[in-house]
């Protein structure tokens, strides 16, 4: 597999393969993720790589690129801007901060196609991009609030885990937990509805920093010895395994017994580990992988002049301990 390099030396190598010689016929797909530092994007990545195996020989290739760190938003805008100027064949971004990214294009007025993939733009501006491919996030967190209704049935005092505070797809996921658990859309927090309430120091932001992620839920669980429940509207504290382990000890025997519950975004490998090993109680996995390929052939197709579907949704999965070695089909 190819090494792929962020920010400025991506672009370079970029302008390379874009420039004279026989690389010139190849038409470059650019694939762009929120931070090259995610496992989940990982997954995004072998998905561009499964498409470059029918790319190819039609003359495109998809290139993944990103920031090093889903932390640097202006970094993500940065390499949008410099891929227009050098000039690729289409462009699908999963925006770190959708506004920013909205900025960049409005100001640019590409001619190319531009879609969204993972994570979309906020709804003001979605005509700004020919496509959304990926998950439909509302329905992520009402899956994730129907995980947490199974094994609370009567509600509790919860906290909910979001990511950059700008990130539309995690937002949506929010909105879509909050409705679920309350029983009436638009709820902003849970303030007792049907019996559910966010603590006052929730939600928590992690900017999808998993060491920072854990660092939170650590003081969170320390700070409220009421609490009895996570909503992690994406995976990042698992990503980091042991430092996991170390956060949850307090409270393993609670999660084991059901007294306290963790439900999680994303199904990846120590993820599942963490649901084999009675961590964490249910996962409602994405499939990133296939949003990889479905974003590279999504952008062939446009810049072929073809018609696609405006939304392109890509799947969940919803493993537990019953069903953790068979819910992803393995």
């Amino acid at each position: 597999m190819k090494k792929f390099l962020s920010g400025a030396a991506a672009l370079a190598l970029l302008a390379l393969t874009c420039g004279s010689g026989t690389a010139a016929d190849t038409k470059t797909l650019a694939l762009v993720v929120k931070g090259l530092d995610n496992p989940y994007f990982d997954l995004m990545h072998q998905g561009c790589e499964r498409a470059n195996k029918e790319l190819q020989p039609k003359g495109y290739e998809c290139y993944y690129t990103g920031p090093a760190t889903a932390a640097d938003e202006s970094a993500e805008v940065q390499i949008v801007d410099d891929l227009l100027t050098k000039g690729v064949a289409a462009i699908a971004i999963s925006p770190s901060n959708a506004p920013a990214i909205a900025q960049v294009i409005r100001r640019r007025k590409p001619k190319i196609p531009i879609i969204t993939a993972d994570a979309d733009l906020l709804q003001q501006d979605t005509d700004l991009r020919k496509a959304f491919v990926g998950t439909d996030n509302r329905e992520l967190g009402v899956k994730l609030a129907q995980e947490l209704k199974k094994r609370m049935p009567k509600g509790g005092k919860i906290c909910l885990m979001l990511g950059n505070p700008a990130a539309a797809n995690i937002n949506e996921r929010a909105a879509g937990t909050r409705d679920e658990l309350s029983g009436k859309k638009g709820t902003e927090k849970l303030t007792g509805q049907n019996g559910w309430t966010e603590i006052a120091a929730c939600p928590l932001y992690s900017n999808d920093d998993a060491a920072k992620a854990n660092q939170m839920m650590a003081d969170t669980i320390t700070a409220n010895s009421d609490l009895d429940a996570f909503v992690l509207e994406g995976g990042w504290p698992l990503f980091a395994p042991q430092a996991y382990a170390q956060v949850i000890a307090p409270i393993k025997d609670k999660i084991a017994s059901g007294k306290f519950v963790i439900v999680s975004a994303d199904t990846l490998a120590p993820e599942m580990q963490a649901l084999k090993d009675h961590q964490v109680n249910a996962l409602v996995g994405q499939r990133p992988e296939q949003m990889g390929y479905e974003a590279a052939m999504t952008m062939m197709k446009l810049a072929e002049g073809q018609k696609v579907d405006p939304v392109i949704h890509t799947g969940l999965d919803s493993c537990d301990w019953d069903n953790a070695a068979t819910c992803l089909g393995k």
